[in-house]
């Protein structure tokens, strides 16, 4: 297997709100695709949403589910001051800031946004792991 992460589907209640929370709040770029998904380009892999109920079927698992769902998803910048940008972005566009940014044991400055269906995103500058141009 290749060590690379190709595309990242969530499985989103509402398709529509989902699309609208990446595409126009956070101002990721969609791609032009058909039926019930949205793909969003990143710097290195696709961000996908995909309806829940749909995706758990896919899957062949239960759709149900709540509280923590045993990962994050990252976000690294460049500076202190983009984390707290990203941050206030991210709140702007619907998000609930659930650990405001602020300095972190390993180093670093870091908080945490969950998108409206609870996906949680850490948004952190780590001075030591520099992002390449």
């Amino acid at each position: 297997m290749d060590p690379r992460i190709s595309i990242l589907t969530l499985g989103v209640e509402d398709l529509d709100r989902a699309t609208e929370f990446y595409r126009d709040g956070l101002g990721l770029p969609e791609r032009d695709t058909e039926g019930d998904i949205a793909f969003f380009e990143t710097a290195s892999t696709w961000l996908a949403l995909y309806p829940r109920e749909e995706l758990a079927d896919d899957a062949t698992v239960p759709a149900e589910g709540s509280g923590f769902r045993g990962f994050t998803l990252a976000h690294n910048v460049e500076s202190e001051e983009r984390v707290d940008a990203v941050l206030a972005e991210a709140e702007a566009a619907g998000a609930e800031i659930v650990k405001p940014a602020q300095e972190v044991f390993w180093g670093g400055y870091s908080g945490y946004f969950a998108d409206p269906d609870g996906f949680l995103w850490e948004v952190a500058w780590n001075p030591g792991f520099p992002l390449d141009d």
